[in-house]
């Protein structure tokens, strides 16, 4: 079972990427609508097995976010997805500067791609 936290302040894309998601067999799904909701589940919670992570969002954005749960030693070995209407290449060359973002998708976000992905950390996670 697969525990992922989805930091996403659009509401149509959370609704979306729940259902694609459970309708994959993954259900246990937490959202949270901007980064600084997301350290406050961090703080609160056990740790996800993987963080779906928008870039722009108020009050904390995904790089703030990532900033603070590093500052923090949060969940240090999550891997993360960034997922971003943002075609900054800025953005993406960013991303690189963090160990623990595994992937950059760009929405619409590909689930085909995402199945993959989650498939890779289901198996992982079995060998545990």
């Amino acid at each position: 079972m697969i525990d992922i936290l989805i930091i996403e302040d659009d509401e149509v894309t959370n609704f979306i990427s729940e259902t694609k998601l459970n309708n994959l067999g993954f259900q246990n799904i937490s959202i949270v609508t901007n980064g600084q909701l997301g350290i406050d589940y961090l703080k609160e919670n056990d740790c996800p097995d993987l963080i779906l992570l928008d870039i722009n969002m108020p009050i904390l954005d995904g790089w703030e976010f990532l900033e603070a749960k590093n500052d923090l030693g949060l969940c240090p070995d999550i891997p993360i997805v960034i997922t971003t209407s943002s075609g900054r290449p800025e953005d993406r060359s960013k991303s690189i500067a963090f160990k623990e973002i595994i992937t950059y998708l760009e929405k619409p976000v590909d689930f085909n791609d995402l199945r993959s992905l989650l498939q890779k950390l289901v198996e992982k996670k079995l060998e545990c």
